[in-house]
């Protein structure tokens, strides 16, 4: 994985699992990577639209559709 790829992952562990903490320096660390405000603002709306979706799922107790191959399995 490309240390760009990583750092993306820990913004969105972050945002998903400690978003309260989330500060200025957050994205600054982003933009070291060469990411720009628009990348940086399409992986917040991507990150956050699935969290919230997955909430919603979980909230409603939707059950995983089993024609969906669990990720990295052919």
């Amino acid at each position: 994985m490309a240390v760009a790829d990583r750092a993306l992952c820990e913004f969105a562990a972050k945002l998903t699992r400690h978003n309260d903490e989330m500060e200025p320096d957050d994205l600054d660390a982003l933009r070291e990577y060469g990411f720009d405000d628009r990348a940086i603002h399409d992986a917040v709306q991507v990150i956050g639209y699935f969290n919230y979706i997955n909430r919603i799922a979980h909230g409603l107790g939707v059950e995983p559709e089993t024609f969906v191959r669990p990720w990295g399995q052919q």
